[in-house]
């Protein structure tokens, strides 16, 4: 459908950019996902998501729901439909120094809630990413480089604002609409757009973070050596193994182990220790930062399809870590990453949120790159090695999926969640007006 600036304009006060807008590229770029919006809504603040919501509810055109644009499997865009882009409501406020406590609008990124709170020695645990919104990676879960001492991103929220369906602003917390603020933490796209966050942040002087690299010769026992490390080491301590492909001629397969340390001097020094010890490092590098340093920018090569898919492990086995080394000898390219979980991340009861799998020691995310002219058949014959080492785990993690099925959801949310998902969705949207995400259908 042909939108007219002239007829938007007249149902929503707000910025708008049509197809031929010169920005309108760059609001609706997605990582390998086909999109061509027929409009772009820019709201600015609630009252004009409201505003942008009635517009989608008189048009009847699918909705995407942007914050930082960064989702693998597209939901930030749509071809055809409206995008409401939050870009513009980017504040990050910083509310009671003491207390830690920070008002950060939904289109606002990690990297400027980390500059945001550099000054004052604080930080909150989100992502790996600058440019990654929010929104997005908060709803879903966040697991980021404290996340075993202060739990996901969505663990530190203390309220919400969010518009729902039918136009009402409410607020969301422990305290009030309780149930709508457990579905929010872990399927918050499907009831509402979500206008800003209150999260508690943390008291962080200094981290100290670490980049070993190893030869994947003796894959097993490196595997053997990091489960070992991680399961001895402190709360302060998370840490991930990642198996590298070579890039570009001359590279070779590499282990790589990154660690975040929440402190630093001799006793981050003690915790790292056994992290460089795993066998003879190829390469080493440990820096005491600021927490907003550990934040990076990562861009997908071009002109490749990349398939991001994940799997949760109740523990590292030996028979997990058999057929991740089984593996290597496959042909493909692709990145396999190993999240140490437990700790704070675990002690959160199942039934505090709707994000699942709490009792996990590992999450493990596959990255597959194929040539851009490859067909169905050819990636689906180059997923077999990701079918071998997921046959061994459970679930599925929202933010590392470049796909969203019916059967992603059956993965994400445990049946009887996705039950009580589903009757809270017929109370806030009973018309499934929120469905361009991993979708909840209304019972």
């Amino acid at each position: 459908m042909a939108l007219s600036r002239e007829s938007l304009t007249q149902q929503f006060s707000g910025e708008v950019a049509l197809p031929e807008d010169s920005t309108y590229a760059e609001l609706t770029f997605a990582f390998g996902a086909p999109s061509a919006p027929a409009a772009v809504l820019l709201p600015k603040d609630t009252a004009e998501v409201a505003a942008a919501l009635a517009l989608v509810r008189q048009l009847g055109l699918p909705l995407a729901v942007r914050s930082g644009g960064h989702s693998n499997a597209g939901l930030s865009t749509n071809v055809g439909g409206l995008v409401i882009n939050l870009s513009r409501m980017n504040t990050v406020e910083l509310i009671d120094t003491e207390q830690g406590l920070v008002r950060v609008g939904a289109g606002a990124t990690w990297g400027q809630v980390a500059e945001t709170l550099r000054p004052h020695q604080l930080a909150i645990s989100s992502g790996d990413t600058r440019s990654v919104g929010v929104g997005g990676l908060t709803l879903g879960g966040g697991i980021g480089w404290m996340v075993r001492k202060y739990g996901l991103a969505l663990d530190q929220l203390q309220a919400v604002e969010l518009v729902t369906a039918d136009g009402r602003v409410l607020r969301a917390s422990r305290a009030e609409h309780s149930e709508l603020f457990w579905a929010l933490r872990g399927a918050g796209g499907n009831f509402g757009v979500v206008t800003s966050f209150e999260f508690e942040a943390h008291r962080v002087e200094k981290v100290t973070y670490a980049t070993i690299m190893y030869p994947v010769d003796g894959l097993a026992g490196l595997l053997s050596a990091w489960r070992q490390a991680v399961r001895a080491s402190r709360e302060e301590l998370s840490s991930s193994f990642s198996l590298l492909p070579p890039f570009g001629e001359g590279d070779v397969p590499k282990a790589m182990v990154l660690a975040c340390y929440a402190g630093g001097g001799t006793e981050a020094e003690a915790q790292l220790a056994p992290l460089r010890q795993l066998g003879t490092p190829m390469f080493e590098d440990i820096k005491e930062i600021d927490y907003a340093d550990v934040l990076e920018e990562g861009q997908p090569p071009e002109g490749m399809q990349i398939v991001v898919k994940n799997i949760f492990y109740p523990a590292l086995t030996d028979e997990v870590i058999a057929a991740i080394t089984a593996t290597q000898s496959q042909p493909g390219m692709r990145i396999f990453q190993l999240r140490h979980l437990g700790g704070a991340y675990g002690r959160v009861p199942a039934e505090e949120s709707a994000f699942a799998f709490r009792d996990s020691e590992i999450m493990m995310f596959g990255a597959h790159f194929f040539p851009g002219d490859a067909t169905p058949a050819d990636i689906e014959a180059g997923l077999q090695p990701w079918r071998e080492v997921s046959a061994l785990g459970r679930g599925s993690y929202i933010n590392f999926l470049s796909t969203a099925t019916a059967e992603d959801v059956a993965l994400i949310y445990p049946h009887e969640t996705r039950q009580r998902l589903a009757q809270l969705k017929r109370s806030y949207d009973p018309d499934n007006l929120f469905r361009g995400n991993y979708n909840i259908i209304p019972s």
